[in-house]
């Protein structure tokens, strides 16, 4: 096993995790228990990889009855992530009240690539508005409207980059955030 965590150093690989944490994952109210749930495995083997788990990662069921889809899910504790997690702005039961993630600015690009990983999507299609018009759309979901502002006005600051957010016309509290090229 896995030696405990005595401290957090920032890397690339450990932005990833963040962002892939900030957007698929879960902090227990526990205080101490970890989980990420994706449909992806290899997703989950990477931020094992990244954050130096030996953990085990295993099915999970979700959805509402008769649509049961399986998906994986990597659960851990660890202490001392978790109260780190808590001190740059994640918190259990985030998904509504997320805002602001302390990411130095150095690491933010690693951070948004886990978020995109979690929670991002890209499509493309031929616009009627223009002839021979084809789009490429990357985008970014969350149900909190502050942390979808705070990554419009970083990548935005870091990048130079605008992007348009709107939220769900059926009126499901999710909140897009869109980059069209």
């Amino acid at each position: 096993p896995k030696p405990k965590r005595e401290s957090i150093v920032w890397s690339s690989d450990f932005a990833y995790a963040i962002g892939l944490i900030a957007s698929d994952g879960n902090l227990s109210s526990d205080g101490r228990h970890l989980s990420v749930v994706s449909k992806d495995r290899e997703q989950l083997d990477n931020l094992k990889k990244c954050l130096g788990l030996t953990v085990a990662i295993s099915n999970h069921s979700a959805g509402k009855a008769g649509k049961n889809r399986t998906y994986f899910r990597m659960q851990w504790g660890d202490v001392v992530l978790y109260q780190f997690l808590e001190t740059i702005g994640l918190t259990p039961r985030k998904s509504l009240t997320l805002k602001e993630i302390l990411i130095p600015d150095e690491y933010f690009f690693d951070f948004l690539r886990g978020s995109y990983d979690g929670d991002g999507c890209f499509y493309s299609y031929y616009d009627t508005r223009w002839p021979d018009s084809f789009m490429f759309y990357l985008c970014f979901v969350s149900a909190s409207e502050a942390h979808m502002v705070w990554l419009q006005e970083t990548i935005k600051r870091l990048g130079g980059v605008v992007g348009r957010m709107s939220s769900s016309k059926r009126g499901s509290g999710v909140f897009s955030l869109r980059y069209a090229k």
